[in-house]
């Protein structure tokens, strides 16, 4: 048999689809804004919920929230946050829903100032992904300096249900900070990948 390779502490290995996660997308770094404001909206959702409960509903928000284009959720109305609230498939919480929707628009308004939403969220980090060094679960920071001053902005610019500690789960998702455990397999490989990149 194979040998199974070591993962992050975090993850429930019984869970396939968790586990393709954590192999192919958590920690990748991301500079496309539709994936950006994908992971945005799934965040939002998550709070006070697991994120393997959002990761399972996944699907389901991509055909809700029209693919995740934020100039189609940027344009919801009332009208929607109805039929959204009806959706089985997503979280129906309506202060989440509706604050998916306001999120978009500032997006849209971030991507005017900077060009691309990514060039303004990556600012905070340098542009260069921030790599820790964590063996065991308790090493696991809820939110950094970072995600702070981030989540603090954002906040000013009137984005909704993204405070530090779910901006710091973002950071981590799209790779703006390698939080893989020193002996985890993909985050020598992710280190390997962005410096090819440079």
């Amino acid at each position: 048999m194979p040998e199974v390779p070591t993962r992050c502490p975090w993850l429930d290995t019984s869970k396939p689809d968790y586990v393709a996660y954590h192999d192919l997308e958590w920690g990748v770094p991301i500079h496309d804004d539709n994936k950006i404001f994908e992971f945005l909206v799934l965040e939002s959702a998550q709070a006070g919920l697991s994120w393997y409960t959002i990761l399972k509903k996944r699907e389901n928000y991509r055909q809700a929230f029209a693919y995740f284009d934020p100039v189609v959720v940027a344009s919801f109305d009332e009208e929607d946050v109805e039929r959204l609230m009806n959706n089985s498939g997503i979280v129906r919480n309506r202060r989440k829903i509706e604050a998916a929707i306001n999120n978009a628009q500032r997006f849209l308004e971030v991507q005017t100032e900077f060009g691309c939403f990514a060039d303004y969220i990556w600012g905070f980090v340098s542009g260069t992904p921030k790599t820790n060094h964590l063996k065991c679960l308790v090493d696991y920071p809820a939110t950094s300096p970072e995600s702070d001053i981030l989540a603090k902005d954002m906040k000013k610019r009137g984005f909704k249900f993204l405070g530090s500690t779910t901006i710091y789960a973002h950071m981590q998702a799209t790779g703006m900070v390698n939080d893989h455990s020193i002996d985890c397999f993909r985050r020598a490989e992710i280190i390997d990948a962005s410096s090819d990149k440079k």
